[in-house]
């Protein structure tokens, strides 16, 4: 009797270690695999919307965002609109809206003009932030690019070391967009203060486009030939520029001061026909860009603080990324590898 019941004992005993072993530390073993840390699933999109959006400025930013979403586990769409129009960002950004993406990252073509299409993203709950173009007067968490001001007044700075600190200059911009108006102001203001020697003689709209702005610097040498420097806000205006003084023979003369770094550009800063160029901090705007997107989705931060001050921002409502004066000595740095 004695010999069953430890029979029985034994194989009780057995059957709880294999049951222990089948349901209880699996379940755990499973708990130990899932991933750690910040975590989304691949049903949770979110978008990036800008314009131009085959133009080779925007891969790095992008880059940023992809490896962002690999981080967290999510997926992402790239959209913008083909062409510098301001109608067709918006019809886009209207097009994202209307799927009800987890969230959305956008550079503003217009400072303005995409205000209302925002807004109204932010109010159906799809968490929208900027980047490296703001709509400061949107319903947008916050903006996450180039302090456009200081890269002005370091641009100004360098023309200043550039041409000895006097002569003539002029800017090619993209006057109705907002990081472009800063970086012009910032350039124009430390002008007067700091370099009362060296005479913006005039500002023109270049369009992002090269062609166009290659005849607008033209324009400039034509109505003042001793022109010393031009401080092109944008990739494409300073490669335009960079052809004007070639096909002009004036290389010697004026000094270019140009943005970013698409391999044309750099090109040219290494040739030296370009003196300089700003680089953008743009693989951080996408990446932090998407790591917002998330907080806001999965509720890691609040519209408003605990305390019910609906004037504490949930999130930074700006975060500078900063620039780097790329120059001939250091240019082979800034190439894609």
């Amino acid at each position: 009797m004695k010999k069953l019941l430890l029979v029985y004992i034994v194989l009780i005993g057995t059957l709880m270690a294999y049951l222990y072993m089948v349901f209880v530390k699996e379940d755990n073993s499973s708990l130990l695999n899932e991933p750690e840390g910040l975590h989304g699933t691949l049903d949770e999109k979110y978008v990036m919307v800008n314009f131009l959006a085959g133009i080779d400025y925007w891969k790095n930013g992008l880059k940023g965002f992809e490896d962002a979403a690999e981080a967290l586990g999510v997926s992402v769409e790239y959209r913008g609109s083909t062409q510098y129009d301001v109608q067709e960002e918006v019809m886009v950004l209207e097009q994202v809206i209307a799927r009800s993406p987890a969230g959305i990252a956008v550079s503003a073509i217009d400072s303005e003009a995409l205000n209302s299409a925002i807004n109204k993203a932010v109010e159906a709950g799809i968490p929208v932030v900027m980047f490296d173009a703001d709509a400061p007067g949107s319903k947008a968490y916050s903006y996450i690019g180039t302090n456009n001001y200081n890269a002005g007044v370091t641009a100004a700075r360098k023309m200043a070391e550039l041409t000895g600190g006097s002569g003539k200059v002029g800017v090619v911009t993209l006057p109705k967009q907002l990081n472009h108006q800063e970086r012009t102001r910032g350039f124009e203001e430390t002008l007067e203060k700091e370099f009362p020697n060296l005479q913006l003689v005039g500002i023109a709209d270049g369009k992002g486009d090269q062609m166009i702005s290659e005849q607008k610097v033209r324009d400039l040498l034509d109505r003042f030939p001793d022109l010393s420097g031009i401080f092109v806000t944008e990739a494409n205006g300073g490669v335009g520029a960079g052809n004007a003084i070639l096909r002009l023979g004036k290389i010697d003369q004026v000094r270019i001061i140009s943005f970013d770094t698409d391999k044309g550009t750099l090109d040219m800063v290494k040739s030296g026909t370009i003196s300089a160029t700003l680089a953008q901090g743009t693989w951080n705007m996408g990446y932090w860009s998407l790591m917002q997107l998330f907080h806001l989705r999965n509720h890691m931060v609040n519209p408003m603080s605990d305390n019910g001050d609906s004037s504490i921002p949930p999130l930074p409502t700006n975060i500078d990324t900063g620039i780097t004066v790329v120059t001939p000595a250091d240019v082979d740095q800034f190439y894609a590898k």
